[in-house]
């Protein structure tokens, strides 16, 4: 049977595993962490949680964390995901942090993947929110239109990436290798240097090409440095 790139998402976990997956990222929620969390996976549901729900603290964390983290996130991965996306919220909420963070050239693709009208944050009493406070600087001249203070921006709430790297296995080897297929690929083998090169590139939900290359490199120096507890 032919090889196939496994699907980018699969059902969003419950609100409990996926509050854990979060703090697992380094977000300040009251529940155990669930280590080593796929980290676009993980911003894919929140955002959910938090765009499509109403649920703005968790959504205030997101966009904290996109914030504090960006330089980390695996972008391509992300586009893809968000491109598979049907919700016109959701689809808006992205494009708009591309405009956000557009700085960055990788992420001037999420903001090509909305093009309807500007979407308010809030689904009753936007308008007013809006005149009272002012939008959140963030998303000024974006598509999503959030009055300021509605998306809490505080220190305390997100690790800072060199307490990530101490606690996400994933996220330590993106930071050594950049954002990448193949940092991902390196942390699926380390966790289980075991799996097939297909069984990496499903874990990876990347090319078999690419993770023969990454397994070949892998066994090459000894199996890396295998995850304690793993």
């Amino acid at each position: 049977m032919a090889f196939r790139r496994s699907a980018a998402l699969t059902d969003r976990p419950s609100d409990e595993i996926l509050q854990g997956q979060m703090v697992g990222l380094g977000m300040n929620l009251a529940v155990d962490a669930v280590a080593n969390a796929n980290i676009e996976n993980t911003l894919i549901f929140a955002a959910e949680l938090g765009i499509v729900e109403g649920d703005m603290r968790v959504l205030g964390l997101v966009v904290h964390w996109l914030d504090v983290h960006q330089a980390h996130i695996h972008v391509d991965r992300l586009v893809r995901i968000v491109r598979q996306q049907r919700n016109l919220r959701m689809l808006a909420f992205w494009a708009a942090v591309g405009a956000w963070l557009g700085r960055d050239r990788r992420f001037s693709r999420l903001a090509e993947l909305y093009d309807g009208e500007r979407m308010p944050l809030l689904t009753a009493g936007n308008d007013f929110q809006v005149k009272r406070r002012g939008e959140d600087p963030r998303f000024a001249c974006t598509c999503l239109c959030a009055p300021a203070g509605t998306l809490r921006k505080r220190d305390a709430d997100i690790l800072d990436p060199a307490a990530v790297v101490g606690v996400h296995h994933g996220y330590r080897n993106r930071v050594m290798m950049g954002p990448s297929w193949r940092a991902d690929v390196w942390t699926a083998l380390e966790t289980n240097p075991s799996l097939s090169a297909a069984a990496a590139a499903r874990e990876a939900c990347c090319a078999f090409a690419t993770a023969w290359q990454v397994k070949r490199d892998f066994e090459l120096v000894g199996n890396g440095w295998p995850i304690k507890g793993a």
